[in-house]
């Protein structure tokens, strides 16, 4: 999946993820999340996870992720950054 343009997908409500996507110039994901710290320090390895899984799942590479998580549950987010993605891309 080749990412030509930024976009988002999601809301920053509460128990929703704001997914934003945008082209990368080096080569690699490069996630930046944010939440509260206490939802960091519980959650913020297994949100990373679920993020990059569903990156590598849809094959894209050289991409810049922001996620700004608002208590969003997996599959919330794996929707988000699935949107997200296919929003960017050709």
């Amino acid at each position: 999946m080749l990412i030509t343009k930024t976009a988002q997908a999601g809301s920053t409500v509460k128990s929703d993820v704001l997914i934003t996507v945008s082209p990368s110039e080096t080569p690699g994901i490069h996630l930046e999340l944010k939440s509260k710290d206490v939802i960091l320090k519980q959650f913020g390895k297994q949100i990373e996870k679920v993020i990059m899984d569903k990156v590598k799942e849809l094959g894209a590479d050289n991409v810049n992720i922001r996620a700004e998580d608002k208590g969003a549950l997996d599959y919330t987010i794996r929707a988000r950054v699935q949107a997200a993605l296919e929003r960017a891309s050709n």
